[in-house]
Formats: C-alpha cells, sequence, structure tokens
C-alpha cells in the first residue's frame, strides 16, 4: 500500500464531528445520495439495430470436381473446368434471383486456371464485387462475391 502525504492550511480544512454533520456541506443530502450522484449512470441502449436475416446468409459453393459429379474418370481437362464454370455461373444467377447477398467460391489453389476463368465470368456481371474470401476459413482457394441488392440506375 502507498501512502501520499498531502499538506494543507488550516483554513482548507472543515471539522466534522458525526457523519450528520456532513448534510449540511451537500444541502441536506446524505453522503450516500451524493455518491450515487455522482457515479456514472449505466448506459442502456433502446435502439437495437434490426439485421435482415439475409445479411448473414453466405452460399458456399465448392468447384472442386470430386464435389460436382460422382465418377470423373474419362473426364477431360477442357470438360472438368466447362462443368466448374457453368456450375459457377447457375448458381450465382441463383444467388441473384434470390436476393442472397454473398456468394463463396471455393475453386481450390491448383494452377489458377479455374480461378481466372472464374474471374472472367464475373466479369460479365453488372453489380457484383469479386474479392478474395476469408483466409482464414478459405485459405488462397476461394473468391467471395457481394451481389448489389439495389443498384442505383
Amino acid at each position: 500500500m502507498k501512502v501520499f502525504l498531502l499538506q494543507f492550511d488550516a483554513s482548507e480544512l472543515i471539522k466534522i464531528n458525526n457523519d450528520n454533520d456532513l448534510g449540511s456541506l451537500f444541502k441536506g443530502k446524505s453522503l450516500g445520495a451524493v455518491l450515487r450522484e455522482k457515479e456514472e449512470p449505466k448506459k442502456r441502449s433502446f435502439t437495437r439495430e434490426k439485421k435482415s436475416r439475409k445479411d448473414d446468409i453466405t452460399l458456399e459453393i465448392d468447384l472442386h470436381i470430386e464435389k460436382l459429379v460422382k465418377k470423373k474418370g474419362g473426364m477431360s481437362n477442357y470438360e472438368i473446368l466447362t462443368l466448374q464454370s457453368e456450375t459457377a455461373r447457375r448458381q450465382l444467377d441463383f444467388a441473384i434471383a434470390n436476393r442472397i447477398p454473398k456468394v463463396v467460391f471455393i475453386h481450390g489453389v491448383g494452377e489458377g486456371v479455374l480461378k481466372a476463368e472464374l474471374e472472367f465470368l464475373f466479369g460479365r456481371y453488372d453489380n457484383i464485387i469479386v474479392s478474395e474470401a476469408d483466409y482464414q476459413k478459405y485459405g488462397l482457394g476461394a473468391l467471395q462475391v457481394y451481389i448489389k441488392q439495389n443498384p442505383k440506375r
């Protein structure tokens, strides 16, 4: 425990015999009432921000070929890429039609061919914003698409 020594003049001090004498200093209020007035009031929030449930919805589309077909044997690279890009287009159209604000396309890391194809596909759409998806959740292999719901004309 630290002790601080303070010096005062006798004219700065007030002699009090008991707690009842304090009331005269605080205009008749008790010490407890004065202390309650000095406390900061607890903040209460009466307005609650309403969030639409659709703001929380994120449509995740995994474009790995193993997730799209049961057996990929016999498919050429061109057929695989075509199936993946068509799936992405269909799902993006679905999200736009159903007013889903955010879609994550998981394309994987690989050589970047599918990612380039997706970026080209998304470039044809107006009113969407394309960015890298959350790195902690998806790593480097995903793109996130925000769909502007009420575009200004």
